[in-house]
C-alpha cells in the first residue's frame, strides 16, 4: 500500500458511521451484510448508510457483491491488512519484540479471514 492509498484509507476510517461499519463488517466475514442490515445495525437511514459505504468501497476498504436483489458489503480484508502492514512496516525502530503483539494480532485476523473464505467457497 502507498501512501496516497493509506491517506484515502484513513480519511474513509475517520469518520464514526463508516469506522462502526467496517468494525460490523469485519464480524460478519467473508458472509458480509446487506445495506439494510447495515442501516438496522448502525442505526442511520438507508440513504445515509448508502453515502458511508460508497465512501468506503471508493477507499477499497469494501467489497460489494449482488445477490438476487440484494448487495452484500463485506470487508476487503486485504485491504485492510494492507493497512495494518503499512502502518507497522517502519515499526520499532529495529526492536521487533515491541511490535510483536500488534503483529501476530493482524497475522491471526488475516489467516482467520483466510479460513473464512475457504470455508465459504
Amino acid at each position: 500500500m502507498d501512501q496516497r492509498q493509506a491517506l484515502a484509507s484513513f480519511g474513509a476510517l475517520s469518520q464514526e458511521t463508516r469506522l462502526q461499519i467496517i468494525r460490523m463488517l469485519v464480524v460478519a466475514g467473508p458472509d458480509g451484510m446487506s445495506a439494510g442490515a447495515i442501516a438496522e445495525n448502525a442505526e442511520v437511514s438507508p440513504s445515509n448508510v448508502s453515502f458511508h459505504l460508497k465512501e468506503l468501497e471508493r477507499a477499497g476498504l469494501i467489497n460489494q457483491q449482488r445477490e438476487s436483489r440484494s448487495i452484500i458489503y463485506s470487508a476487503a480484508y486485504d485491504a485492510l491488512g494492507g493497512l495494518v502492514r503499512f502502518l507497522m512496516e517502519d515499526c520499532c525502530a529495529g526492536h521487533p519484540e515491541i511490535c510483536a503483539p500488534a503483529v501476530a494480532v493482524a497475522a491471526c485476523c488475516a489467516d482467520g479471514a483466510t479460513s473464512m473464505s475457504k470455508k465459504a467457497n
